[in-house]
């Protein structure tokens, strides 16, 4: 834990809700001392991490003692405790009730699915992806497609919304390719998000290296039955 007064966050590169609580550091302007997990056996920040989250879920927060878990929990705890102004997570009840919409469905459609896409590939050894879990993700995308009424996730500006549901997607086009004719507001509002300044760094990298690991390790898997 930390007592000097920084921003500790326990974090994975690939992780998409690692890179959620990334984006909106970079969007306050917040430094946060990152450290980089594995969560595997032999993780030499294992035994200080159990310490902190029991759990042994990323990310996690550590502010000054402070251990706040889960993306979403830790990027409205930043945007409240850090921000200058409420437009990352607005305090109008209506916009801050279509941002928790959105929320719910970055992590109980859209990760979920990524997860439930990815994992017997990471896990089980399994050499290729389910149809109906690809058909699922299809299915994802279009939900997003019609949730994207306007220019971001809630309206005409930028919020912790967006945020979430990048960090998930940016990996997931890279897995299951998205259709541009099919599904043009999801694709200008990837535009849109890689416009900013600090998106590369934040989720742009660490999203095509998930991409890339997972897409890896199937042509790994099958390898193994030649």
């Amino acid at each position: 834990m930390t007592t000097d007064g920084r921003l500790v966050l326990y974090t994975n590169r690939k992780s998409p809700p690692c890179r959620a609580v990334r984006l909106t550091a970079r969007a306050l302007g917040i430094e946060l001392f990152e450290k980089e997990m594995t969560l595997l056996r032999g993780d030499k920040l294992m035994e200080e991490f159990l310490k902190v989250n029991p759990q042994q879920t990323i990310p996690v927060l550590d502010d000054g003692g402070i251990v706040i878990t889960a993306s979403h929990a830790i990027m409205i705890y930043l945007v409240c405790k850090y921000g200058s102004d409420d437009s990352l997570y607005p305090s109008d009840l209506v916009r801050r009730a279509r941002v928790h919409t959105a929320l719910h469905l970055e992590a109980g459609v859209i990760f979920s699915r990524l997860s439930f896409l990815f994992e017997p590939v990471i896990y089980s050894g399994k050499s290729y992806f389910h149809s109906d879990r690809v058909e699922h993700i299809r299915k994802a995308y279009r939900l997003l497609e019609d949730a994207l009424v306007d220019k971001y996730m809630v309206g005409d500006s930028l919020t912790i919304a967006d945020f979430s549901c990048i960090s998930s997607i940016a990996s997931l086009v890279g897995v299951v390719p998205l259709d541009v004719t099919k599904f043009p507001k999801i694709t200008a509002w990837i535009q849109r998000m890689e416009e900013l300044p600090y998106y590369e760094e934040a989720n742009g990298n660490g999203a095509i290296e998930l991409a890339e690991f997972v897409l890896g390790k199937k042509e790994a898997n099958a390898s193994q039955f030649l």
